[in-house]
């Protein structure tokens, strides 16, 4: 979750999610191994690294279907502004992400319904509990 507005200063962006897994006792001692034996610093690092060579192992792939579906990739901002222009150009939006998506603080569940037709997220929605419940049907 972002951290509150204080005096004025913008809510930090979380720059990254954190998963649980579940591994098997054997998987689980090879990356003990090798964090002992110094090819990584830590579990995190041995997962990360291994998460990052399978995207890189299917980079093209996803390209294709970034460009096939018409997906934004990386961190999408809706502001208040976006949609208060989409409204008033009598405009729904189709919003689809591979990333993050963050709806400003200041965006109503009103003006979100009034004006998102449908919310697709590959990865993270950041928006608060009443805006999530607003477009709940909306998400897929």
């Amino acid at each position: 979750m972002a951290k509150a507005t204080t005096g004025g200063t913008p809510a930090k962006t979380p720059d990254s999610e954190k998963l649980t897994i579940n591994l098997g006792f054997v998987d689980l001692g090879q990356i003990e191994l090798l964090v002992k034996e110094g090819f990584y610093s830590n579990r995190s690092d041995f997962i990360r690294t291994a998460i990052r060579n399978q995207i890189e192992r299917h980079a093209e792939t996803v390209r294709q279907i970034v460009v096939r579906k018409s997906v934004d990739l990386g961190l999408r901002h809706i502001t208040r502004e976006e949609l208060t222009t989409a409204q008033a150009a009598g405009q729904m939006l189709d919003i689809r992400v591979l990333g993050l998506v963050v709806i400003a603080p200041d965006v109503t569940p009103e003006l979100a319904r009034d004006t998102i037709s449908a919310l697709s997220i590959l990865g993270t929605l950041n928006a608060s509990e009443a805006v999530k419940s607003a477009l709940a049907d909306r998400m897929s």
